[in-house]
């Protein structure tokens, strides 16, 4: 993985050697600085909430799985008017980690939703902030809209009785 130019706006991360061999259970709820830098980051008008619960288990082959789920408010523009839209995100997410990602080469039909997402442990840290990030981002509404607010858009031209442009050639075509 790459470093990013800017850091991500949670730095929520754990050492493996924080983690019991039964499970570490956390639920966290995002700073008032955190939640700022969420909005800048992905565009919101405002982050009023954020909290994450998860845990981290062993997995065989020396790996992690983390588990968990999200529960946020944000509030958006609205993509015709620009005026505040009120919207809540409750999301879960299922991740490994492992030491050593190995690229599998599927044959046939596989359903890629069902596979289990791998991904690789660096420095010996299970970075929960990106994930939480990355599933908030995945869970916002691409094009929110406030209740009652339509798109009416007319083509003016059209509505003035523009001439089809077949026509137009036509009577280039002839002129008489």
């Amino acid at each position: 993985m790459t470093e990013l130019a800017v850091p991500l706006p949670l730095d929520w991360s754990h050492e493996i050697t924080e983690i019991p061999e039964r499970a570490l259970k956390r639920s966290r709820t995002a700073s008032d600085s955190e939640r700022i830098a969420l909005s800048r980051a992905l565009d919101l008008l405002s982050c009023d909430a954020l909290e994450a619960t998860y845990q981290i288990t062993l997995v065989a082959g020396g790996g992690y799985r983390l588990e968990g789920g999200i529960d946020a408010a944000v509030t958006q523009a609205c993509v015709v008017s620009l005026e505040p839209v009120a919207g809540r995100i409750a999301e879960s997410f299922s991740v490994e980690f492992q030491r050593e990602v190995q690229e599998d080469v599927a044959t046939g039909d596989v359903p890629i939703l069902a596979a289990v997402e791998v991904e690789p442990l660096e420095n010996e840290r299970i970075d929960v902030g990106r994930i939480v990030y990355e599933t908030l981002s995945a869970g916002l509404d691409p094009y929110p809209r406030k209740d009652g607010v339509a798109f009416g858009w007319t083509d003016t031209k059209a509505a003035e009785g523009a001439a089809n442009p077949f026509a137009v050639l036509k009577k280039l075509k002839d002129p008489g």
